[in-house]
């Protein structure tokens, strides 16, 4: 019997629309066993991000060995680190224990802005972005590409994350994205960094007809999502949609690529087979909350009556008088 391991390294989402959350419940709708190690705990929901309480690395270790040196793992899905710290612990943690296959989204910021409440905080450097929050210091950033791109199987960036990455290797990138060449420009330049594989997600800007970004708002048609293989690049193409309920898309897609690879997809099926995943999800989200709502995570899954499976339960009315 396939064990199907999953080992999740990230942070919680307390609104469960994205983060570790999310991934649990993505790796479940694909049959697969989830593990966790928290990196931070997040007050959030669909409207921003309230607070961020940080987990310390040395424990963020503990969990990834308490996990791998009892029950194995397959696959590793990497998400929000929080610290330059944890990147390190991560990274040795995946050489001390085999450079297993690993999905790493670099979640640099949240889709979420910051709220007021929480606005002022910082933790060593962050910056807070007007359109969102950036989720992971500057510092580390320097670390995720030193130390963990070279032990990646697959790195997942959206277009401002591939950028960052890029700036920060010292390239004088314009982040302008005019169409989807511009999403495989991105793919290659990374690809050399160390990852196997790179996945460019282009869902923050949509194409027209042509796959170049439209002058016209009503003129949005399709999301492109961009893989470089080192020697070929494939164009994952999918319906615009107007939904706000984009909640997680990263996170879900992810660890729906993790969860492919663990069931022993090739990379193009892994990925191909997680971009009708999450546009599903979309399509059917539940519409939660007052701002950009969860996906619909077990669009996919039946439920099937408890009483129609063989069961060695008995039921028996009890008699109080007897």
């Amino acid at each position: 019997m396939e064990k199907l391991r999953i080992l999740v390294i990230a942070g919680s989402d307390s609104s469960g629309g994205a983060g570790l959350e999310a991934d649990q419940k993505v790796i479940a709708a694909h049959q697969c066993y989830a593990m966790t190690a928290t990196t931070a705990l997040t007050a959030q929901n669909t409207q921003g991000v309230h607070d961020i309480h940080y987990v310390p690395s040395a424990f963020v270790s503990r969990q990834i060995d308490a996990c791998i040196d009892d029950i194995g793992v397959d696959v590793v899905k990497i998400g929000m680190l929080a610290s330059a710290e944890t990147v390190d612990a991560v990274a040795q943690a995946l050489e001390k224990h085999g450079r297993p296959t690993c999905v790493l989204d670099p979640v640099f910021h949240s889709i979420l802005p910051l709220l007021p409440l929480f606005a002022h905080l910082t933790h060593g450097q962050v910056m807070v972005a007007t359109t969102g929050a950036q989720l992971l210091p500057t510092p580390a950033v320097t670390n995720v590409r030193r130390q963990l791109l070279p032990l990646t199987t697959i790195l997942t960036p959206n277009i401002s994350e591939a950028i960052l990455l890029l700036q920060n290797a010292g390239m004088d990138l314009a982040p302008e994205i005019t169409s989807a060449k511009d999403l495989v420009r991105l793919a290659t330049l990374l690809q050399p960094m160390g990852p196997t594989y790179v996945l460019i997600k282009g869902g923050h800007v949509p194409l027209d007809d042509d796959l170049n970004v439209p002058h016209q708002p009503t003129d949005r048609k399709y999301v492109v999502n961009v893989l470089y293989t080192g020697s070929e690049a494939t164009l994952f193409i999918t319906k615009f949609s107007l939904s706000k309920n984009t909640h997680g898309t990263g996170c879900s897609l992810a660890s729906a690529i993790a969860s492919n690879l663990a069931r022993g997809h090739d990379i193009r099926g892994a990925v191909e087979d997680a971009c009708r995943y999450v546009e599903a999800g979309i399509i059917t989200s539940p519409d939660l909350g007052r701002g950009c709502g969860p996906i619909n995570h077990f669009h996919s899954v039946v439920v099937a009556s408890e009483r129609s499976r063989e069961s060695s339960l008995r039921v028996q009315a009890w008699d109080l008088d007897g």
